[in-house]
């Protein structure tokens, strides 16, 4: 097979620098992509980026009809359709381009049928950016996975893009059940964390901010390892405190999010969440993964589109950035919330960004069970500062 009966390859450039079976291979792909409706301009822009290989799996997943035609069938205006795929954070598109598909069709009868029953457009806007910004994720270790498991060693293009659409094409709807399921499991467990005052009734809204206890920990010269290892390597640094993060996390305390090197917990209640962030420090100690620090602040915060923002948030990042590698160091706050529960060791009053007053913090231990010879062990009572002379500020600054 040479050129395509209505196009000279290599006349257009595409074949350049190519030759045997490497040469053969791109003219079959390239013949099966004009077949497919490709023009002459977009493959050669697709061998420019080094993505002809992509291309049939592009039309796998790609779409087929417009916002305008979408506007005829789901009665949603092309504005709105076009308005929600940039939410979603994807390229922008005019209402004539075709990149909505059969489950676009669905997606906009179901946005429809939110605002004839009530949900405002605002709530679904919302609701719409923390979707892309999850699927944006998943997306790119989907895609990552996938080019591990089926890419072969010595693949030519044309094997590659036959084997990706094919396993695309058998793959792809198997993802839905698997989504549906993980959000119905995660909205359950929202609906049981959650809780209604009477004043919510009352007025028919959530209330504001709220109590609560968050915490952040990140693993120590992170930034100076990435000059030393190799990417991937650092990647997977990062999914295993992920991985760690995920298995340490037990009610009430939830895992809101871990980004590279880091993590945010939360909890209604301060103890539960230092034991937490004193498992995954052991974790992650056993696993010889870099070292950790976390902080721990109590105070308000107010949720939005799943994360949490406030001075208690702003208070446990301050924090953290002055733990020391290996410790969980927490406010008086959280220290009085759990005073029985761990041991605590005074590690003096710090500055922190954005605070008028030095605060003073604490570092939590496990409490160390005493021989069962010996009886049970007596609590320790939480360490308070104490006046220190001028040559023991002096050693204790030299020590830190």
């Amino acid at each position: 097979m040479r050129n395509h009966p209505r196009v000279d390859f290599a006349g257009a450039g595409l074949l350049d620098g190519l030759e045997g079976e490497d040469r053969s291979s791109r003219e079959r792909l390239l013949t099966r992509l004009i077949d497919e409706g490709y023009g002459i301009d977009e493959l050669k822009r697709a061998v420019a980026e080094d993505r002809l290989a992509l291309l049939l799996v592009d039309r796998v997943l790609g779409g087929r009809y417009s916002a305008r035609e979408l506007e005829e069938q789901t009665g949603l205006t092309a504005t709105q359709m076009l308005r929600i795929r940039r939410l979603l954070g994807l390229p922008e598109a005019s209402p004539e381009a075709r990149v909505f598909g059969e489950e676009e069709v669905k997606a906009a009868e179901s946005t429809r049928m939110f605002l004839e029953v009530g949900l405002g457009e605002p709530a679904i806007a919302e609701i719409t950016r923390v979707l892309g910004e999850g699927m944006a994720r998943l997306a790119a270790t989907t895609a990552a996975a996938f080019v591990d498991a089926f890419l072969e060693p010595g693949d030519s293009e044309d094997e590659v893009a036959q084997r990706f659409a094919s396993v695309a094409e058998q793959l792809i709807p198997a993802i839905d059940p698997v989504l549906v399921a993980a959000y119905k499991q995660h909205l359950a467990a929202a609906v049981r964390r959650g809780m209604l005052s009477q004043a919510e009734r009352e007025s028919g809204e959530a209330g504001g901010a709220q109590e609560i206890t968050v915490c952040f920990v990140d693993l120590v010269g992170f930034t100076r390892l990435g000059a030393q290892i190799e990417a991937q390597e650092l990647g997977s640094v990062a999914s295993r405190l992920a991985e760690l993060a995920n298995d340490v996390t037990e009610p009430p305390v939830r895992l809101v999010k871990t980004i590279g090197d880091a993590a945010m917990f939360v909890s209604p209640e301060p103890a539960p969440l230092v034991s937490v962030a004193l498992s995954l420090l052991e974790a992650v100690d056993a696993a010889e993964l870099p070292s950790l620090r976390a902080g721990v602040a109590t105070g308000t915060a107010l949720q939005r589109a799943g994360d949490f923002y406030g001075h208690a948030v702003n208070l446990a990042s301050r924090v953290t950035g002055a733990a020391r590698a290996g410790s969980v160091l927490c406010t008086e706050e959280v220290r009085e919330a759990a005073p029985e529960d761990f041991d605590w060791s005074f590690a003096r009053k710090h500055k922190l960004k954005g605070m008028s007053d030095a605060v003073p913090l604490y570092r939590a231990r496990r409490r160390e069970e005493a021989p069962a010879e010996d009886g049970p062990k007596r609590a320790k009572k939480p360490e308070t500062p104490k006046k220190k002379s001028k040559a023991d500020r002096r050693r204790k600054q030299a020590a830190s």
